[in-house]
């Protein structure tokens, strides 16, 4: 989403343009558009407030994103005899009474997160109808052409056309689409983990579910490090982050939400996750990572599955780290050998393996790992990073071993 500027005007501020987009949404299902017309309608009327906000802004940005989503659903209902039943509620139907904009923004979500349809169709059309992304947006998120994110947000929004806006939701299938937007948000150019968190808290405003304070306080865990995650175009591992870069308000928050939700004794993955990512967090460098007890919330991560092998393998992956510091790098790949006849030679199986084998010291080993992990990477961050821990790595091996992996 561009904000154009010209002599005597004045940028568009983004982030409200993408909250208002729920609550417009909202208030034309509320006056008998289905939901796919809704979308179309608004996704018109944010063009016409980009071309024509900058040189007059709104005094009621609300206000005018309704009324031009109003006039371009007419204007569809209009031109298709087959929808004059609604272009007459539409007309006929009071004005909608005031409502919260989390209420809006909440409904909306868990609408889009129906259980109806698959997780990346259910990302896609949260990011197009709660963030208020354009189709290219979200197309650049997923790294595939706009045609085709655009046939699915398309088929998406067809699956949920009979659904009503306040249909009961599974906080569960909600919680889970918010945390693939997260992660999503990494390896993107558009913020979308900015825009998770921004949904997670406002779920937590409604929400009693310790659960949702999990996330909230995952969300907030990781993305403190964020700043030092990627430095000059580069990933830089954990261990070897300039921790002085980390945003300590933002840990400090996170760990204050992750106790009060592990105080209530339901505890689920996101807060194990988060208790996680509060322990690295918390060592002031990576020497003082108190990897025994990141092992033990592993093991009652992993625990969480009746089969974690299957169910769970990443997390099983992971352990593996945690083994390898605790037990010994041998201890560790042992682990990495459980997961292999599930996840193959997937390119994080593979990076796992390196990293434990550099660490046993075999590095002609753990050069050829790497290789064979940037091969199989999709993303250019850290598929470079790989091939620079390859590099590195028989780079500090003993000489005269070719490698022409």
């Amino acid at each position: 989403m561009s904000s154009p500027t010209g002599p005597g005007s004045e940028p568009v501020d983004e982030g409200l343009v993408r909250a208002l987009v729920p609550q417009v949404i909202a208030a034309l299902l509320r006056r008998g558009a289905d939901f796919a017309a809704a979308e179309d309608a608004v996704q018109e009327a944010l063009i016409d407030a980009l071309r024509t906000w900058p040189e007059s802004p709104p005094r009621d940005p609300r206000a005018w994103l309704t009324t031009a989503a109003v006039h371009r659903l007419t204007d569809a209902v209009r031109s298709e005899a087959a929808r004059r039943r609604r272009e007459e509620r539409v007309d006929e139907e009071p004005e909608p009474g005031p409502t919260e904009q989390a209420d809006d923004t909440l409904l909306l979500l868990f609408l889009c997160a129906s259980p109806e349809l698959s997780p990346a169709s259910a990302v896609a059309l949260t990011l197009r109808a709660v963030a208020g992304l354009t189709t290219r947006q979200v197309a650049d998120a997923f790294l595939v052409p706009e045609a085709t994110m655009a046939q699915r947000i398309s088929r998406a929004k067809a699956a949920l056309r009979d659904r009503r806006l306040d249909a009961p939701a599974d906080v569960a299938v909600v919680l889970h689409v918010l945390h693939l937007v997260y992660t999503t948000g990494h390896t993107s150019d558009v913020d979308l983990a900015r825009e998770a968190i921004r949904l997670t808290r406002q779920l937590v405003l409604v929400s009693r579910e310790p659960e949702v304070r999990g996330l909230l306080a995952l969300m907030l865990l990781h993305h403190a490090r964020h700043r030092a995650r990627v430095v000059d175009g580069r990933v830089v591992p954990l261990d070897e982050q300039d921790r002085d870069r980390w945003d300590r308000t933002q840990i400090a928050e996170g760990v204050a939400i992750l106790q009060g939700a592990l105080a209530e004794g339901r505890r689920g993955r996101f807060q194990v996750e988060a208790a996680i990512a509060a322990l690295h967090d918390d060592a002031e460098t990576a020497a003082e990572t108190d990897w025994p007890q990141i092992l033990a919330w592993y093991d009652e991560l992993v625990g969480l599955s009746p089969d974690p092998v299957r169910d769970d393998p990443a997390a099983v992956l992971s352990r593996a780290v945690a083994v390898g510091h605790v037990l010994g790098a041998s201890a560790g790949l042992l682990e990495v050998e459980r997961v292999e006849p599930v996840l193959r030679d997937r390119w994080k199986v593979l990076a796992v393996q390196a990293y434990l084998l550099r660490m046993a010291g075999d590095l002609a080993e753990a050069a050829d790992a790497y290789a064979r992990a940037a091969e199989r990477c999709p993303s250019t961050l850290e598929r470079d990073h790989l091939v620079r821990q390859a590099a590195l790595a028989r780079a500090a091996g003993p000489p005269g071993r070719v490698n022409d992996t």
